[in-house]
């Protein structure tokens, strides 16, 4: 593979070194950590700031490559445990937005960190750690910011929060409005999380992000090119599409033996048959009431299914024994691209994050779309109306985050797994999986993506710094 670091246009031979700083969540560390992976591809220097409480899994997933992890203490923040450092570790999702404003306290150690360190070429911070724009300010350095999030939920947020900024306060709840450049699309503010995205605190991130250098985008211009030609020619900053990021790692990492993952060995037996994957991530709270109705659906359907549940969640001993032979409860951490990867599986039932998102249409799996929270509900619409990778659940009233009966899932597992339309998402996904593995191959979309960010931020740091980029 070509590396940057051969020849640039200035007359330099030293490699780009890049800093990564990604907010504290699993949903945007591992992709950042991925990040860092292709980086390194591209013949990049690396330094990834991290806390101590997630130092290891820094470690672990970066070991031997050459990045250099560095670490910042965390804050002490009232209400949150010590030692509870990221996101998916918080004893409830209500001291998400103290956890969230309390990281600009962090700010006068990383700015020790960046005087330390040898001249950095630019940095990638979370979109969510906007005051590290000031600090990449004074410094002179670059600063480009990464959400984890599509190109779609960017013009969307974009639009929203930024530029209308009262839309969603004052819309009525079953009221449907429009983006102008996309009318087609029909949103309401159940696509929303009102009291989070409406928060000062968003605000603040997503102007950060706008005065920022550039935005990476966990995507790829196959995914959704009229998206990125809209926000390219019209919104700021520049994005870059370097995706799908979990790509960079061409097989799953074994951090578990297969001898030691009864769940692998169950789908082992599954090869003649079809088996639907159900998980909805590892911050998702699913209540009493809805897991009943998962149960009854699944049970009900006759489907195959590997149901991977929270370790606070009962599932009564009765459901497993009438289940068993075509169903299985896991508790355990899963490796999902392993599970996604296997050839038994042929749909996946998903709460929508991004990286679910990308991670099964890359093992060419279809999507039954669930949403739940945060951004979701507009990957959701990605994956059935855009993408055209997988149907959505039915819920009760027909909004987006509604509340979905045993009945209704029960015919939607079905579709999707045995019906005329899961046929016709099944064979695109097929194509879309295809066209995102070429994209990262060196010569795709954005493998060239890659290369000229590289490229433009190492020939010279000034007019990268005044936004004069060429838009790809």
């Amino acid at each position: 593979m070509s590396s940057e670091s051969e020849s640039h246009d200035d007359g330099s031979s030293a490699s780009p070194h890049i800093l990564l700083f990604p907010f504290m969540a699993k949903g945007h560390t591992i992709p950042t950590i991925h990040l860092a992976l292709l980086f390194l591809r591209h013949g990049a220097k690396v330094t990834f700031l991290t806390t101590p409480a997630n130092r290891a899994f820094i470690s672990e997933s970066l070991s031997n490559t050459t990045a250099n992890i560095v670490d910042l203490p965390f804050p002490k923040v009232p209400g949150i445990p010590d030692g509870v450092e990221s996101t998916d570790k918080l004893p409830s999702r209500s001291l998400l937005l103290p956890f969230l404003a309390s990281t600009p306290l962090m700010q006068a150690d990383f700015e020790r960190v960046l005087k330390a360190l040898p001249t950095i070429s630019f940095m990638v911070t979370g979109m969510f750690l906007g005051w590290t724009l000031d600090s990449a300010s004074k410094f002179g350095i670059p600063r480009l910011s990464f959400g984890g999030w599509n190109v779609f939920t960017t013009v969307i947020y974009d639009h929203l929060v930024l530029k209308r900024p009262r839309l969603l306060l004052e819309t009525k709840s079953d009221e449907v409005f429009e983006h102008p450049n996309f009318p087609s699309i029909k949103l309401t503010t159940n696509h929303f999380e009102t009291h989070l995205v409406c928060s000062q605190f968003i605000v603040d991130q997503l102007d950060a992000t706008s005065k920022s250098c550039g935005t990476i985008v966990n995507s790829c211009s196959e995914f959704e090119p009229t998206f990125l030609e809209f926000w390219n020619k019209d919104c700021k900053p520049k994005a870059w599409c370097l995706g799908p990021l979990c790509l960079a790692e061409p097989l799953p990492r074994k951090l578990i033996s297969q001898e030691e993952q009864p769940w692998m060995k169950w789908l082992d037996t599954k090869k003649e048959t079809a088996v639907l994957y159900v998980a909805f991530g590892s911050q998702t709270e699913v209540t009493k009431e809805q897991s009943e109705e998962i149960k009854i659906g699944l049970e009900n359907s006759g489907v195959n299914f590997l149901w991977v549940v929270r370790n606070n969640e009962e599932l009564d001993e009765g459901f497993e024994e009438r289940v068993k032979g075509r169903g299985i409860v896991v508790k355990d951490w899963v490796d999902q691209r392993r599970i996604l990867g296997h050839e038994s599986v042929k749909g996946f039932m998903s709460h929508c994050g991004w990286n679910s998102v990308t991670e099964s249409i890359c093992a060419k799996v279809p999507i039954l779309a669930w949403p739940m929270g945060a951004d979701q509900p507009l990957n959701a619409i990605m994956v059935v109306d855009e993408i055209k990778v997988g149907l959505m659940v039915e819920t009760c009233d027909g909004s987006m985050r509604g509340f979905v009966k045993g009945e209704g899932l029960e015919r939607t597992v079905r579709e999707l797994m045995e019906g005329e339309m899961g046929k016709t998402v099944r064979k695109r996904v097929e194509e879309v999986g295809e066209s995102a593995m070429k994209a990262v191959e060196e010569g795709g979309s954005s493998w060239i993506n890659m290369s000229e960010l590289i490229r433009q931020t190492h020939v010279t740091k000034d007019t990268f710094m005044n936004h004069d980029v060429a838009r790809i």
